[in-house]
């Protein structure tokens, strides 16, 4: 029998290197042991007790006050007040004759024919003037600017343009700076219309006025404080001068002047001479002084420009009458100028209205300087004044001839400043009293 085959024996496995000692990982480390409490800290030293405060005191109880007497049900029966002096009056009346202490010069005579004027009443006397002697109440506004005032104003505007142009011109040639510095000063001294030196140099030598002696301001300050307590105005404010005139006439000018004429004070009565001085004092308090003269200043240089071209114009006018074809060209010429400049600038035109209107005006401030003297109880003295102005005027047109007893052109009438003397007698004689 075959024997099996001997197959070598394996040879054993190769014995593998045992893995190395890795080194063991740290044991954690034991929790410390804490205390099972927090041990005790030392308690912080007591602050000191707070110190004791005075306690508050008590207020004081009320007082009992004792209970109120009861009295009777009837009032007692007081005596009569004493019966109290009056008290002085704080402007005692002057004892002032009916006639001025003055020698009034030589008066015109009367006229031979009374002037026709309704005849005064009999049961007024204007001849005496009754002064207040109770409590003197001022005036909120002692001045304003009624309508005639702004209108004054509003009718010098093209007056003032033209002026305006004037001084521009006149100033052109000058440099650039001092041409400004004109312009401004001119427009800045309409100002001195209130400056009490300038107006005294104004009064002094253009109005030819005078200050008041002692005398007449002796005459004068009674009658003016009457008529300034009447009205609610502090007198002080005006200045009072005296015209060395024969005229029976009055003015207010300026910011503060009132000028009353020589013959006016020394010839009227207080009464009167109180309602002539209420008459200015009413131009004042409209503002138809201040107005009309700040106008007029506006408007002088173009009336210098104005009047030195008439002048130049009526010199050629003669030059060129020596030879008929110059002269009718220069007419020519000055026509077409003239229709030129209206067309251009039509507002001129209003400069050759404007007299007229600024006349018609100014007999309105007149109308409304009799209306303040009325309202200040002097309607009856004023008609008696403008009798007297109307009799002084018709005889002076008796003394120069018949030919001056025409009436009035329509062109007169339009410049005159003055109101007739019918008109201002219609209006106050609506304050006169009824009489049945």
């Amino acid at each position: 029998m075959n024997q099996p085959t001997q197959w070598p024996e394996e040879p054993d496995p190769p014995q593998y290197p045992t893995e190395p000692a890795y080194p063991q990982a740290e044991q954690p480390s034991v929790p410390p042991q804490y205390y099972p409490t927090p041990p005790p800290y030392p308690h912080a030293e007591p602050y000191p007790a707070a110190p004791p405060y005075p306690q508050a005191e008590q207020p004081l109880a009320a007082p009992q006050y004792p209970a109120p007497p009861q009295y009777p049900a009837a009032p007692p029966q007081y005596p009569a007040p004493p019966q109290y002096p009056q008290a002085e009056p704080l402007l005692p009346p002057p004892a002032y004759p009916v006639q001025s202490p003055f020698q009034p010069p030589d008066a015109p005579s009367a006229p031979a024919v009374p002037p026709p004027a309704a005849p005064p009443d009999q049961s007024l006397e204007t001849d005496k003037l009754a002064f207040s002697t109770g409590r003197i109440h001022m005036a909120a506004h002692q001045r304003g600017a009624d309508r005639t005032a702004i209108g004054v104003l509003l009718l010098r505007i093209p007056n003032f343009v033209c002026s305006l142009i004037v001084v521009y011109v006149l100033a052109g040639f000058l440099p650039t700076f001092l041409t400004y510095v004109v312009l401004i000063a001119w427009l800045a001294s309409g100002a001195l219309v209130f400056h009490r030196p300038t107006e005294r140099f104004f009064a002094r030598y253009l109005l030819n006025l005078r200050y008041p002696t002692r005398q007449e301001l002796d005459w004068l300050n009674p009658i003016w404080r009457e008529v300034t307590t009447r009205a609610g105005i502090e007198g002080s404010t005006y200045d009072l001068w005296i015209e060395d005139s024969a005229d029976l006439n009055a003015y207010a000018a300026a910011g503060h002047i009132v000028g009353v004429t020589h013959y006016s004070m020394t010839t009227l009565p207080p009464a009167e001479l109180a309602g002539v001085l209420a008459h200015e004092l009413g131009h004042h308090t409209g503002g138809h002084a201040w107005s009309g003269l700040l106008g007029l200043w506006y408007s002088l240089p173009g009336r210098f420009a104005w009047q030195a071209l008439r002048k130049v114009t009526y010199f050629a006018v003669l030059l060129a009458q020596s030879f008929f074809c110059l002269g009718a060209a220069v007419i020519i010429i000055a026509a077409a100028i003239v229709i030129s400049a209206a067309v251009t600038f039509w507002p001129l035109l209003l400069v050759l209205l404007a007299p007229y209107l600024l006349a018609a005006v100014g007999r309105r401030a007149e109308l409304r300087a009799d209306l303040k003297a009325a309202e200040l109880g002097f309607a009856q003295v004023m008609i008696q004044v403008l009798t007297k102005m109307h009799g002084e005027e018709l005889e002076a047109q008796r003394q120069v001839g018949a030919k001056a007893m025409q009436q009035p052109s329509l062109a007169s009438k339009l410049l005159s400043s003055h109101p007739d003397y019918h008109t201002r007698l219609r209006q106050l004689e609506a304050f006169l009293p009824q009489t049945s």
